[in-house]
């Protein structure tokens, strides 16, 4: 079977195949670096690391570009307000970023570039832009004419007569007025004294790049036009992305991306995610309750990355006990190979559910990320090789082969190998427990346990996020 992934370009799915060779060019849409990122953040960075880790398993070789965007409206602010120079207030939201990359098992890209070291490939681009008519210039800030730009508004497939202006955001009303064009956007932003001192001095005027330029010049500058690949949230489809494929095509007249993927959104408790309600958290904000970052990842990639996510706290309680079934078999296959005949021997029978195993978790894969199917596979295979083991002599080869295709899935998967000082499964269930008293209102019971897991070596504190539990100091 062929590769086929959805591209969000032709609403449809397209069998893959890289543009040049054995090499897949990927470009994400990293983080803005005013804060840490949340967990909506985190579920894209988790499919696109399934993406590159299942293309990987295919015998490809992986060219992945994430950005950084270190400059823009929030972080100049944000900075201002620290007394922070730009390069130490984004440097440590940057490496707090790829912390929490590492903490979930997140593969880092091959290149993480900050837009501060593209301006001049940036202004090179606005020139370009300049040259051929799509880009003009007001009172220091340059703007791309969309009316140039015939298939504008494509990947969105938007009803130009209903576009409006600054859906983004990050036009100021000074932008939009002096514009001649309201639905144009800005390349280049002209200085001002709210900049204080950030800004470049560059051939187009004293200013700082606007964010949509920043992607077409680091994409192309690591990439080339065309890449195979380009990811995002669908948040990113109007006008983000929608404005990179203007500006980039505008440019250099041919196609910027060949595929197009975009990961639905996330909803915490059924709602947008949101500090007013609550439910807003960060991944610090969940491991500070105790919260396996295995379970984390294994919930922000369960959902097939096309459809919306619902995280709840009580499905991390759940997924506990589904990743302790898979250490739970891992240790079993290690403790049954001294039971087992030695030698070159594996059964048969074993070898059957091997390979349809595999077959399985493959073509599920093959189909757009099908994860929820590969899942299925490795857990059936999981339970016809339990009951094999109660029944016959797999082999010592047979325990082997078991074992290693569990690690192939993991190669993809990442969620198979135990975390070490993580609050035990058992702590985990009497918090539910817990959680399910106070819901009923059994307060007794709930002071009770809270009293039965200190006993234990863990304090529980409420917050108004909910419950952190960390270890008697």
């Amino acid at each position: 079977m062929a590769i086929k992934f959805f591209n969000s370009l032709s609403r449809g799915k397209e069998i893959f195949k890289p543009l040049t060779g054995n090499e897949v060019h990927i470009y994400s849409c990293g983080p803005t670096v005013y804060n840490f990122v949340h967990i909506g953040n985190l579920r894209a960075y988790v499919f696109v690391d399934l993406l590159r880790r299942y293309l990987k398993y295919k015998g490809f070789k992986i060219r992945h570009v994430m950005n950084i965007t270190d400059v823009d409206d929030k972080i100049i602010q944000n900075s201002k307000a620290a007394e922070k120079s730009l390069n130490e207030f984004t440097s440590f939201y940057t490496d707090a970023f790829i912390e929490d990359l590492k903490k979930l098992n997140i593969e880092i890209p091959e290149i993480m570039p900050k837009a501060t070291d593209s301006i001049p490939e940036m202004v090179e681009l606005v020139k370009i832009l300049r040259d051929k008519g799509f880009a003009y210039e007001k009172n220091g800030t340059w703007y791309f004419k969309i009316s140039k730009f015939k298939d504008y508004g494509a990947l969105a497939h938007i009803d130009m007569s209903e576009f409006k202006t600054n859906w983004d955001g990050r036009l100021t009303n000074e932008d939009i007025y002096e514009k001649d064009d309201v639905r144009d956007f800005a390349l280049w932003k002209a200085y001002s004294e709210e900049d204080k001192d950030i800004f470049w001095d560059t051939e187009i005027g004293k200013g700082r790049p606007g964010w949509h330029l920043e992607c077409s010049a680091m994409s192309v500058k690591y990439l080339g036009q065309p890449f195979d690949i380009h990811t995002g949230g669908v948040d990113l489809i109007f006008p983000h992305h929608t404005n990179e494929i203007a500006q980039s095509e505008a440019a250099f007249s041919k196609k910027f991306v060949n595929l197009w993927l975009h990961n639905e959104h996330l909803l915490v408790n059924g709602e947008k995610m949101s500090k007013s309600l609550g439910n807003f958290f960060t991944l610090r904000d969940l491991l500070a309750k105790g919260y396996n970052p295995k379970a984390i990842r294994y919930l922000l990639l369960s959902v097939h990355y096309r459809q919306q996510l619902n995280f709840t706290e009580e499905a991390l309680i759940s997924i506990s006990s589904t990743l302790q079934r898979i250490y739970d078999f891992i240790d079993r296959l290690k403790n049954k190979k001294d039971e087992c005949s030695s030698g070159n021997n594996i059964s048969q029978a074993i070898q059957e559910s091997i390979k349809q195993a595999a077959t399985e978790f493959d073509s599920c894969l093959e189909d757009d990320l099908n994860i929820s199917g590969a899942l299925g596979a490795m857990f059936m295979f999981m339970r016809t090789t339990n009951k094999l083991m109660d029944s016959e002599d797999i082999g010592q080869d047979g325990i082997k082969a078991a074992r290693d295709l569990i690690d192939r899935f993991d190669g993809i998967l990442g969620i198979c190998s135990k975390e070490k000082d993580l609050i035990p499964p058992e702590i985990m269930d009497m918090i539910e427990e817990r959680y399910t008293a106070k819901k009923n209102k059994d307060f007794a019971k709930a002071d009770a346990i809270r009293n039965r897991i200190k006993s234990l070596g863990f304090i529980l504190e409420d917050t108004p996020k909910g419950t952190t539990v960390k270890p008697v100091s």
